[in-house]
């Protein structure tokens, strides 16, 4: 088992030691389901920027009441946050990959509009392929880092901003779809949501293109 390990500000360190003026955590929540949103979060610090925000951890290695906890204290802590969106529907007319780099180029808008310099600053963005580049007309310098979002403070803070936006916004869906479970399984291809697809069928919210590869023989119909 890999050891859970706190988040540091290490690597953001050495960015601002090499002339960086502000750095911008990235990272993504909701690849991988089959309704809702694809949300990029994006937290900005300043070399400044110090005591890394208690309890702060990447978002999938922390129970919901510890992320409501630390979500308001990411707010404070960082320059700007922000959370872009890419809808359903753009899922599937752009693809996953397309859609997180059009949820993230929103994301930098509200950074830009909260007076955040992100055409000076170095972008730290988790996994080991760089989605987000293609998306920007004029991008900044943006570096990929496997498990950025477990080892640098920016990236898990951008990491619980997306998960707890994404998670907020599958409850308020689940209000007026309540057959699909999403207050649990938040879009997530679950058992239970697959089977409440192949009973109701697919709601506005899905993705449709990622129903049509559900496991053969659990929907009914054609999508």
């Amino acid at each position: 088992m890999t050891p859970v390990v706190d988040p540091t500000l290490e690597v953001e360190a050495a960015l601002f030691a090499a002339g960086a003026p502000v750095v911008i955590g990235v990272d993504e929540v909701g690849r991988g389901a089959i309704a809702g949103i694809a949300a990029v979060g994006v937290c900005a610090i300043l070399p400044e920027t110090d005591a890394v925000p208690e309890g702060l951890r990447d978002s999938k290695l922390i129970s919901p009441a510890r992320r409501r906890a630390v979500e308001p204290l990411v707010a404070r802590w960082a320059l700007a946050t922000a959370v872009g969106e890419a809808e359903p529907a753009e899922v599937d007319r752009l693809g996953i990959v397309a859609a997180l780099g059009l949820a993230g180029r929103r994301a930098l808008i509200s950074l830009f509009e909260q007076g955040v310099d992100v055409a000076a600053s170095t972008v730290l963005l988790d996994g080991s392929h760089d989605w987000l580049t293609p998306a920007l007309g004029a991008p900044p310098r943006i570096l990929t880092r496997v498990k950025a979002d477990r080892d640098c403070a920016s990236v898990a803070g951008a990491s619980v901003m997306a998960k707890q936006h994404r998670d907020a916004l599958m409850v308020i869906d689940h209000e007026r779809w309540p057959a699909y479970g999403w207050d649990g399984n938040k879009g997530y291809g679950s058992p239970a949501h697959l089977a409440a697809v192949a009973a109701h069928g697919p709601s506005p919210r899905h993705r449709l293109t990622w129903l049509r590869s559900a496991e053969p023989g659990m929907l009914p119909f054609s999508v």
